[in-house]
């Protein structure tokens, strides 16, 4: 489905779920997935400078807060972003980075079965909802790397629950301001990963990727809350813009319309530069 068909779609789902007081979900195919390797670094992150380590201020089973290594089980950070980010339609600048592979706005999530971004009690970004566990000295921990318009965290070679330190999942989000400059062919979220080498956990057996609004209304990618979600995302990247409409990173202007477009600036600007004399 193309940029526009997939908002008007979101919009109309968006809409008849709330005069229904339902829920709506607009899927994400997975062929909006590309390859990440070398891409941007070589193992296939957006930056291989993945910053410092949450530590923790709240969350459930062994939520592990205030400790400074970060290593723990169900636990959440609050983080004040220091600019503005809206999403579905409310502008926030602060957000909870969630141990369990997702950000949420407005509260910790602490809850670890991947009913997906539908299921989650408060507006939630999720590169990858499962039940991650830091506390295996094999496993690393999330981390996360804050500028002045953009936010980047890391669940870089993470274990998951209970205290399993092999196999390990690396995956990356970055959320970029209401004020970033977008270059051609990225967006305002991106989800990056890299090895992805598990999704059953001792509580559940699948992984959720998507966006919530806390609602019940979501984007959720095909796959998610199914076996075999990993392995699809295993080296894959994807951008979405401030729409969650997928950017497509070929999808760059034509030189001939480039041109056409440079030359109506052009004509626009001498026009003005007329007027004025």
């Amino acid at each position: 489905m193309n940029t526009t068909l997939r908002t008007l779609a979101l919009a109309a789902a968006t809409g008849l779920a709330m005069a229904s007081a339902g829920a709506a979900t607009v899927s994400i195919p997975q062929s909006a997935l590309n390859a990440s390797p070398g891409v941007y670094t070589p193992g296939g992150y957006y930056t291989n400078d993945i910053g410092t380590n949450i530590v923790t201020t709240g969350g459930g089973n062994a939520a592990n807060i205030g400790q400074a290594d970060g290593r723990n089980d169900d636990g959440f950070m609050q983080l004040n972003l220091g600019f503005d980010f809206s999403f579905f339609g409310t502008t926030y600048n602060s957000l909870y980075i969630n141990n369990n592979g997702n950000v949420s706005f407005g509260g910790g999530i602490s809850a670890y079965i991947p009913s997906g971004p539908t299921g989650a009690d408060s507006p939630v970004i999720s590169p990858y909802f499962s039940d991650v566990d830091t506390r295996a000295s094999a496993s690393g921990v999330v981390h996360y790397k804050l500028a002045a318009n953009e936010l980047v965290v890391t669940w870089d070679n993470v274990g998951y629950y209970d205290s399993n330190g092999a196999p390990l999942n690396s995956f990356q989000l970055v959320l970029r301001s209401d004020a970033f400059l977008v270059p051609v062919g990225e967006g305002k979220i991106g989800f990056f990963y890299e090895n992805m080498l598990w999704e059953d956990t001792d509580t559940s057996e699948v992984a959720a990727v998507g966006f919530g609004d806390g609602l019940g209304n979501a984007e959720v990618l095909q796959g998610s809350t199914e076996d075999g979600l990993f392995q699809a995302l295993n080296d894959k990247y994807v951008w979405f813009d401030a729409n969650l409409d997928v950017v497509d990173p070929s999808d760059v202007p034509e030189p001939t319309t480039l041109a056409l477009a440079l030359a109506a600036l052009g004509a626009a600007g001498f026009s003005a530069r007329r007027r004025e004399s």
